[in-house]
C-alpha cells in the first residue's frame, strides 16, 4: 500500500505551445503543457492534469461540440483520442507528418485536420461503433504551401483552410455544384485566422503583417446546391479491398467549372484594414473570432493585443499583457472570456474583457525548477527557481498564489519553516530572504560579511536558526531568523558545500562537501564539529529520517549510504547507480551505458514514515527504496516525451550521416518570428536565438508531512504523486470468515464494533465507508472506547482521508475528536508513526474550514442585506398609507420574491 502512487497533477507549468480551447460551458480553459493537456476551472479556481500523455509535445488539440471527446495530436503527427468524461485513451492514430490544425465540425459528425498542404476530413468518432476510429473521408489539395489554420461555417457545410502561401480557400464539406473550392488573395503574408460571419458564406482574413480583409459572398448558405459525383474535380480514393477510402478535392487558381443552370459562388473584397503596428518586428502572431457578438481579437510579437468590432472594424480596446509573443487566442462560447497563451515565459490568461480585468493570471518558471519544500501541514508547496523567483503554491488546487521576485539570481534552495508562514530562500546572489506568507513581503534579507554564491540551506525545527552553504568559500554561514544577525562562520569543510539538513529532534547540523566528508555541528555547545564521517566519494545530499535517528547521505559514487548520527557509524549502503538508467543525449560521443557510470543521486528524501526513501538525478527516473531491506521496491518514470534530451537509451539511426548527427545542425529558432536559414543580409528576426532540447532531470524531491503524496521538481515542471489505495488489495488479518457478506450480517445485527474490525480486516475503501457511515451517531464513543489499539491507527487514517473529500463533516468530525479524546494518551506514546496522520486529518479540517468561513461571511451579508431591505419595505409601508389593497399586495409579493431569491442563492 505505501508504494501505491499514481501521477495525480502537474502545477509549475501552465502553457508549453499549441492552441488553447474552452470546454462547452465555458467555465474551463484546456491548456497543452509539453506531453499533457490540463483543466484550469475558472469557476471553482481548480486545476487538473489528465493522466494521458503523447510521445512528443501537443502542437495541437481540438475538443467536440459535445465536450466529451479530444483529439491531442503531438510535433510529429501522431495523435490521441481522448475521453473527457473517463480520461481514458480511446484510440491510436499517426498521420505520419507534423499537423498544424484540427477543428470539430458544429455538428460534430466530421473534423478536418491540416498538414503539410492538404486538409484531411475524417468522420467524428464516437457516432458509430466501428474498429477504426478515424476513418477518412475526403482530401482537399489547393494551397502551395503549409496550411496554418480551420474554420467552419454555422451549419458545417463548408469550411475553410488559410496557407503560408498568403491565400484562402474555402472547400464545400460536402459535394456542392455551386461551390467544390474557392481562392481568396489580398494578403502580402501569411495568413494567421480565417473565419465565417454567422450563418453566411460571408468571411474574414487575417493575415501577419497586420491586415484584415473583409469578404462578401453573392450566396447564402441556403443557395448551396447537391452537385453530382462525376465532377472533374473529385476523384475517388479506392484501397487494396476494393472499398472507398475517400474523395480527393483539387483546387486550382482556374475557376471551377459551373454546371448548367447554378451560378457558382463568388466572393468579393468589401473592404481592407490595417492594424496600428510598431516596427517590424511587431508582427500579428494569433486571431480569434467571436460570431455571435462579432468581435475580433488579434495578439502581436510584442505582447500586446487589440479587440476590433466587426465588419466596421471599431477599435474597443487595445492592451499589452506581456512581453512575449502571443502564441494563441481562444473565446469562450458566450465571447465573454478571452484566453491567451505566451510559449516564452509558460503564461496562460484569461481576460475579461468587458470588466477589462483577470478572470485567470498564471505562469510557472519559464526556467529550470531547483528546489522545493512542503509545508508543515503539508497544504502548501514553495519552489524556487532558475529565473530567481520563489513561487507558493496551493496543493488543493495547483495554483501559484504569490511570487517573490527579489532575488537577481538563480534561486538555489527553498525551506519553509515550523510555523508554516515564513519561506526562507538562497541564491547565487548571494542573499538568503525571509519571506513572511501573511503580509507577502520579504521581511529579512541575510548576507555574508563577504560575497558568496549559496547553494545550500536549512532551517532548524524552532526556525529561529537560519543556515547556508557557500560552493565558492568552503563555509557555512549562520544567521538568525528573529534579528537578521550573522551568527557564526563555520569553517572546516574543503570543498564546495553541496547539502545541509538540521535534526528534526536536535539542534545538530549535517553538513555534506565535495572533500567525501559528513560534518555533524552541535548548534548548542559553541558550534564545534560534533562529529565526521568519512566518505567514498563527494558528498551530494543529506538527509535525517523524520525520527532523527538515522542520516542518509548520497556520493558522486552512485551510492545511497545511512548512518547513525549518535554513533557515527554506518548502518548500511544501497549501490544505486544500476537503478538510474541514464539516457543517452543526442550529441553525446558515448554510449548510455558509459554515460551512466558518471551519473548518480542529487536528491533525497525520507518517507513520512521513515520506512522508505526516494532518491532522484539525472535520469528520468524516481527509485523508492526500503530502507530495512535495502532494495529497490519501485521506478517512477517521471517523463516518457521524447521532445526532452536524454530520454532514449540508443540514438536514432536515421539521424546519423556520415558527417555526424542531424541533431547537431541549429534549424535556427522555432517559433516562427525568427531566421530559419541564417542567409547574408537577413535583418529580420533575432539572430541568436536558437533551438534546443532541454534535458530531463530530477531537480529536488520531498514528501508531504501527511504521508500521501509526493512531490518532484523535474524539468517537466513539479510532478505531484499521490496515494491511490484503489489500485492494492492489501487486507490485514485475513481469513475464511472475513467477506463483504458477513460483515454486513454484522450491520444489520447492529453488531458495530465488530464489523469495524472485520471491514478493517478486509481492507476495501467502499466496504469500510459503508459501515462507518452506517453507526448511529450515538453509538460513536461507544465503539471507539471498544476499540483495540491497533485497529484505533487505521481507523483515525480512515477518517483523515475520508474528512478531505467527504461532505459529512460532523460525522466524521465527531469519530476524529472521540478517537483522540478517548486514546489520546496512547496516541502521544506513538506518535511518530502517528504524525503523518493527525497532519493529514488537520490538514483536511483546515481546507473545509477556508471552504466554510468564505460561505458563511457571504450569508452574513445576504442576511444583513435582507435585514436592511425588509426594515426599508416596511417604513414605505408606513409613508404610503394611502394605497390601496391591490397595490400592498403587490408590494408585500415583491419583498417575498427578493427575501426568496436570497434564499435560495444562499443555498444554492
Amino acid at each position: 500500500m505505501k508504494f501505491a502512487y499514481k501521477f495525480s497533477n502537474l502545477l509549475g507549468a501552465f502553457y508549453r505551445h499549441g492552441n488553447l480551447c474552452f470546454s462547452k460551458d465555458g467555465n474551463s480553459v484546456i491548456s497543452p503543457v509539453g506531453n499533457r493537456i490540463s483543466v484550469f476551472d475558472l469557476k471553482n479556481n481548480k486545476s487538473e492534469t489528465l493522466p494521458v500523455s503523447t510521445t512528443k509535445n501537443i502542437s495541437c488539440l481540438g475538443i467536440n461540440p459535445d465536450g466529451n471527446l479530444a483529439i491531442l495530436i503531438d510535433e510529429d503527427g501522431a495523435a490521441v483520442l481522448v475521453s473527457l468524461v473517463t480520461r481514458a485513451v480511446l484510440h491510436h492514430h499517426h498521420f505520419h507528418s507534423p499537423v498544424h490544425s484540427v477543428s470539430f465540425s458544429p455538428d460534430g459528425k466530421k473534423f478536418v485536420i491540416t498538414k503539410e498542404n492538404v486538409a484531411l476530413m475524417y468522420h467524428a468518432p464516437g457516432r458509430n461503433r466501428e474498429f477504426n476510429g478515424f476513418a477518412l473521408d475526403k482530401s482537399y489539395y489547393g494551397p502551395f504551401d503549409e496550411t496554418t489554420c480551420i474554420d467552419w461555417t454555422d451549419d458545417s457545410k463548408c469550411f475553410a483552410v488559410g496557407s503560408k502561401d498568403m491565400t484562402t480557400w474555402i472547400f464545400g464539406a460536402e459535394r456542392w455544384a455551386n461551390l467544390i473550392y474557392y481562392s481568396l488573395g489580398g494578403h502580402k503574408d501569411i495568413i494567421v485566422g480565417c473565419f465565417f460571419e454567422k450563418d453566411s458564406l460571408d468571411m474574414y482574413t487575417v493575415s501577419q503583417e497586420g491586415t484584415l480583409c473583409v469578404w462578401e459572398s453573392d450566396t447564402e448558405l441556403e443557395g448551396l446546391r447537391k452537385g453530382n459525383n462525376d465532377d472533374d474535380d473529385v476523384e475517388e480514393i479506392i484501397g487494396e479491398d476494393g472499398e472507398t477510402r475517400g474523395d480527393v478535392i483539387k483546387g486550382s487558381t482556374d475557376t471551377p467549372k459551373q454546371v448548367e443552370g447554378i451560378k457558382n459562388v463568388r466572393y468579393s473584397q468589401r473592404s481592407k484594414h490595417y492594424f496600428n503596428k510598431a516596427g517590424d518586428f511587431n508582427k500579428l502572431t494569433a486571431a480569434a473570432f467571436h460570431k455571435k457578438t462579432r468581435i475580433l481579437v488579434t495578439g502581436f510579437a510584442s505582447g500586446a493585443f487589440h479587440l476590433h468590432e466587426l465588419p466596421e472594424f471599431d477599435l474597443i480596446h487595445s492592451l499589452s499583457i506581456s512581453d512575449q509573443r502571443i502564441s494563441t487566442i481562444a473565446m469562450n462560447p458566450t465571447g465573454d472570456w478571452i484566453g491567451f497563451g505566451c510559449s516564452g515565459l509558460g503564461q496562460l490568461l484569461v481576460w475579461e474583457w468587458q470588466s477589462e480585468s483577470y478572470v485567470f493570471k498564471q505562469q510557472g518558471h519559464f526556467n529550470n525548477m531547483n528546489s522545493l519544500a512542503y509545508s508543515p501541514d503539508g497544504q502548501y508547496l514553495v519552489t524556487g527557481g532558475d529565473d530567481g523567483k520563489v513561487k507558493v503554491w496551493n496543493t488543493n488546487n495547483g495554483l501559484c498564489f504569490v511570487t517573490f521576485t527579489e532575488h537577481s539570481s538563480s534561486v538555489t534552495n527553498v525551506a519553509f519553516t515550523s510555523s508554516g508562514f515564513v519561506v526562507v530562500s538562497a541564491s547565487l546572489d548571494g542573499t538568503v530572504r525571509a519571506f513572511d506568507l501573511h503580509r507577502y513581503r520579504n521581511f529579512r534579507t541575510m548576507t555574508s560579511p563577504r560575497p558568496a554564491q549559496f547553494s545550500s540551506l536549512a532551517v532548524d525545527s524552532s526556525g529561529e536558526l537560519v543556515c547556508a552553504g557557500s560552493q565558492d568559500s568552503f563555509e557555512i554561514f549562520l544567521w538568525s531568523m528573529q534579528t537578521g544577525r550573522l551568527l557564526e562562520v563555520l569553517s572546516g569543510h574543503e570543498g564546495p558545500v553541496s547539502n545541509l539538513c538540521f535534526s528534526p529532534v536536535q539542534s545538530v547540523l549535517a553538513s555534506v562537501s565535495w572533500d567525501k566528508t559528513v560534518r555533524l555541528w552541535d548548534m548548542l555547545d559553541s558550534w564545534e564539529t560534533k562529529e565526521t564521517l568519512r566518505l567514498t566519494s563527494d558528498g551530494l545530499a543529506v538527509t535525517y529520517r523524520p525520527d532523527g535517528q538515522e542520516l542518509a547521505v548520497a556520493s558522486l559514487d552512485g551510492e545511497i549510504t545511512f548512518w547513525n548520527p549518535q554513533t557515527g557509524g554506518q548502518a548500511g549502503s544501497i549501490a544505486g547507480r544500476h537503478d538510474l538508467q541514464m539516457g543517452r543525449k543526442e550529441t553525446e560521443k558515448i554510449t548510455a551505458k558509459q554515460s551512466a557510470k558518471g551519473k548518480s543521486f542529487t536528491s533525497l528524501c525520507y518517507s513520512a514514515d521513515g520506512e522508505s526513501i526516494l532518491a532522484g538525478g539525472q535520469s528520468k527516473f524516481v527509485c523508492i527504496y526500503n530502507i530495512k531491506e535495502h532494495v529497490l521496491m519501485k521506478k517512477f518514470e517521471i517523463s516518457c516525451n521524447l521532445s526532452l534530451d536524454a530520454m532514449e537509451e540508443f540514438l536514432d539511426r536515421r539521424k546519423m550521416t556520415e558527417f555526424g548527427s542531424l541533431s547537431l545542425v541549429d534549424e535556427g529558432t522555432g517559433d516562427g518570428d525568427g531566421v530559419e536559414l541564417s542567409l547574408p543580409g537577413v535583418k529580420r528576426g533575432d539572430m541568436s536565438s536558437r533551438r534546443f532540447k532541454p534535458e530531463i532531470r530530477v531537480g529536488s524531491l520531498c514528501f508531504s508531512p501527511t504521508g500521501r503524496s509526493w512531490a518532484t521538481a523535474s524539468t517537466e515542471g513539479l510532478l505531484i504523486y499521490s496515494l491511490d489505495a484503489s489500485l492494492v488489495f492489501d487486507p490485514y488479518d485475513l481469513d475464511m470468515d472475513v467477506t463483504p457478506a458477513s460483515i454486513r450480517q454484522q450491520v444489520k445485527k447492529k453488531e458495530w464494533a465488530s464489523a469495524i474490525l472485520l471491514s478493517f480486516r478486509l481492507n476495501e475503501m467502499a466496504l469500510k465507508r459503508e459501515v462507518l457511515e452506517a453507526v448511529p451517531y450515538d453509538q460513536i464513543t461507544v465503539v471507539c472506547s471498544s476499540l483495540p489499539d491497533v485497529y484505533v491507527d487505521k481507523l483515525l487514517n480512515f477518517v483523515a482521508s475520508t474528512l478531505e473529500k467527504s461532505n459529512h463533516l460532523q460525522f466524521y468530525l465527531s469519530w476524529a475528536q472521540c478517537l483522540l479524546t478517548l486514546h489520546g494518551q496512547k496516541l502521544k506514546n506513538r506518535s511518530g508513526a502517528v504524525l503523518p496522520t493527525v497532519q493529514q486529518l488537520l490538514k483536511s479540517i483546515q481546507r473545509h474550514s477556508d471552504d466554510l468561513s468564505k460561505l458563511c461571511d457571504w450569508n452574513i451579508y445576504n442576511i444583513r442585506y435582507a435585514a436592511a431591505l425588509s426594515k426599508q419595505r416596511g417604513m414605505k409601508r408606513t409613508a404610503a398609507e394611502s394605497l390601496s389593497d391591490e397595490e400592498e399586495e403587490e408590494e408585500e409579493l415583491l419583498q417575498k420574491a427578493d427575501f426568496c431569491f436570497i434564499i435560495e442563492k444562499m443555498l444554492i
